[in-house]
């Protein structure tokens, strides 16, 4: 199979996070912080009654620090409101070109009624890449393209 056949195949699932940290739109922005310390992770997605309303990454919490944003406030007044997500089941090559497109690290995964179900990371797809195709991505040069004008050695 193709790299390509793989990933118009293979649903987002395949490549979908460990760990998800959940929390409300009322939670402060420091609990959220030690949230992301404690878990050990980059983002953390704001949801009520099971429904995604927003993320709050490290870039967020970078920025809020710059600009020295009172850590007592709710989370809502600093997050990513409705952020970019991804339906359950859709295939791999469409979250790719979602978070290309958007810039982004991290997209939630939303059943049909908008529930949270999971999150892909860029993290994850480089691990579903390595996992699948290890000849592909091991025996790669580091810059495939490099035309060398004169012969190596002595």
């Amino acid at each position: 199979m193709t790299i390509q056949l793989n990933l118009q195949s293979d649903q987002v699932e395949v490549a979908e996070a460990e760990s998800t940290v959940v929390t409300t739109p009322t939670t402060s922005i420091e609990e959220v912080f030690l949230l992301m310390k404690s878990h050990e992770v980059g983002s953390v997605l704001i949801c009520e009654d099971n429904k995604l309303v927003g993320i709050y990454t490290e870039r967020d919490a970078v920025k809020a620090m710059v600009d020295n944003i009172d850590l007592r406030l709710p989370i809502s007044e600093v997050m990513v409101a409705s952020p970019m997500t991804i339906g359950e089941g859709a295939p791999l090559a469409e979250a790719i070109q979602l978070m290309a497109a958007g810039r982004c690290r991290r997209l939630p995964i939303v059943s049909g009624e908008k529930k949270l179900t999971g999150i892909v990371k860029v993290s994850g797809i480089l691990h579903y890449f390595v996992e699948h195709f290890p000849q592909t991505v091991f025996n790669l040069p580091p810059e495939p393209n490099i035309i060398i004008s004169e012969r190596e050695g002595a």
